[in-house]
């Protein structure tokens, strides 16, 4: 899997080459700022981007905006974000695509390398990958009075990826009530269903931007 690296930390992306490596990426750059990553994936279309949110030259969300103009220049390409912010505006924006490939991950709960390369592995598959804490800070910004108190944490499982039947499980439900949940989180916020297989993520970020 090509991939190239955003990172300004020289010590953590050396790291992240080392790692990714291990794991049979093939790391095709790792540049520490947004304008050598918009060359680098010129240079290289790689299929995977991860990438830092706060870069040179000004430290502010400039990884991010990066990996939102690399979204729609190279439709096709998977970008992951890793980072120690959250980002409300951007990170709404971003995982709002219909594309699917793309992931918002927290470095300070990234604990386990192997689910860091599952994770990465699920968006280079198309998937969608929230950190549940993102979920919640985006949550946090955004009243949902139109919500029951087990919709919202239904929605919030939801957002994180979680199946139905995990949602059930976490729950401790049956899937048809789970189920049951869903249909009136997309009645009350209104949002229409949709066969996209995205959707679950898409309806809480579009409910978001709204």
């Amino acid at each position: 899997m090509s991939t190239v690296i955003a990172e300004d930390s020289g010590l953590l992306r050396d790291g992240l080459v080392g790692m990714l490596e291990r794991f049979d990426f093939t790391v095709k750059a790792a540049v520490g700022d947004a304008e050598q990553l918009l060359k680098a994936v010129d240079e290289h279309q790689p299929q995977l981007v991860i990438t830092d949110v706060r870069m040179p030259p000004d430290f502010r969300d400039e990884g991010l905006r990066a990996a939102l103009a690399l979204r729609a220049s190279h439709p096709g390409l998977k970008i992951v974000v890793l980072s120690q912010y959250v980002e409300q505006t951007s990170a709404a924006e971003l995982l709002a695509g219909e594309q699917g490939g793309v992931g918002y991950l927290l470095k300070d709960r990234v604990a386990d390398v192997r689910a860091l390369v599952a994770a990465l592995h699920h968006v280079l598959e198309g998937g969608t990958v929230v950190d549940p804490e993102v979920v919640r800070r985006l949550l946090a910004q955004h009243p949902l009075e139109r919500l029951t108190a087990r919709e919202r944490e239904t929605l919030a499982l939801m957002a994180e990826g979680h199946s139905n039947s995990a949602i059930a499980k976490r729950l401790v439900v049956t899937e048809t009530t789970v189920a049951k949940h869903i249909r009136n989180v997309f009645d009350k916020l209104d949002l229409p269903p949709t066969e996209d297989h995205h959707r679950r993520v898409l309806a809480v970020v579009a409910y978001l931007q709204g």
